[in-house]
């Protein structure tokens, strides 16, 4: 078969849901009835769904929980059935818990110290990722956002561009970004002051009823007056042990993950840093906190909401 007619792999999403204290950590694994093993809740990415939103689903579907992702980890590759699979997993532990009702999909399921994963897990590639899991410490998020679609400035009549509102596919971005703000458990909203940087995350701070924290320092106009306040407020803002999301412009994006990088000692010139932002994408930075609260960064990953 020529390379451009093989199948597409399957992409899947999943998550290693722990729970307890590092080096004491228990590991969910799910028995799944039609294949006789005991694996980790993953799923197949539904058409138009995101990566994001199918590993929560999924792991809602199989264990009744509702995930809060951490960590993201390196994707599986594997062959499944004779056909390629890519999975991509996040560290997770469970927000909410229903009550477990057996089914066709998962018939059982057990919460095991990470150290007897080797014992009861299937494959070889799940006991390997549950044990890279359980080596990372817990993070923090802290989510860098543009903002989502505006309206054109030449189609815009206000006199001042930071009136500017975002589009109606902006405010359909906005909507979209809800889950996916959610899925990392984000509970502080800092914007640029800009009507369209507020607007893009209103829905979501309404959402879990706090309110948008504006941020003149992080807005285009205050930008070009005073770029050395953008740096000054993301040291403030990255060095906050809490889980936010920081909305602000494609010009100012350049200075904000400069400035982090050298906060944290990240390399900027990496592909995971690049300030290329589409309209509603954003990075997700996972902060680990020394006892002084120093920040680190334990793994970075970029998103757009069409993926």
């Amino acid at each position: 078969m020529a390379p451009d007619q093989l199948p597409t792999p399957v992409r899947a999403a999943g998550v290693i849901l722990l729970r307890g204290t590092q080096g004491r950590y228990e590991t969910l694994a799910v028995h799944r009835p039609h294949r006789s093993d005991w694996s980790l809740p993953k799923g197949k990415i539904d058409p138009g769904e995101h990566v994001i939103n199918a590993a929560i689903r999924e792991c809602d579907e199989e264990t009744g929980m509702q995930a809060i992702l951490g960590s993201r980890l390196p994707t599986q590759e594997y062959v499944a059935l004779g056909r390629a699979k890519t999975v991509e997993y996040w560290v997770a532990q469970a927000r909410t818990e229903e009550e477990f009702v057996p089914n066709d999909e998962v018939d059982e399921l057990r919460w095991i110290p990470v150290q007897q994963a080797k014992g009861l897990l299937t494959y070889e590639h799940d006991i390997a990722l549950v044990e890279q899991a359980a080596t990372l410490p817990p993070t923090v998020p802290l989510i860098i956002l543009r903002h989502t679609q505006a309206v054109k400035r030449s189609d815009f009549k206000g006199k001042f561009d930071y009136e500017r509102p975002i589009s109606g596919k902006g405010r359909s971005q906005a909507k979209s970004l809800v889950p996916l703000l959610d899925a990392y458990g984000i509970t502080a909203v800092h914007s640029s002051d800009s009507e369209r940087c507020m607007q893009s995350v209103k829905r979501y701070a309404k959402s879990i009823n706090v309110p948008v924290i504006p941020e003149p320092a992080l807005s285009e106009e205050r930008f070009l007056e005073n770029p050395k306040k953008v740096a000054s407020r993301m040291l403030d803002l990255v060095s906050q042990h809490q889980a936010m999301v920081v909305c602000s412009h494609r010009p100012v994006m350049p200075t904000i993950l400069q400035c982090l990088a050298n906060a944290v000692g990240g390399d900027s010139s990496r592909p995971a840093w690049d300030p290329k932002l589409q309209p509603g994408s954003f990075i997700v930075l996972h902060r680990a906190f020394a006892p002084n609260g120093t920040p680190r960064i334990v793994s970075m990953e970029r998103h757009q909401l069409e993926e």
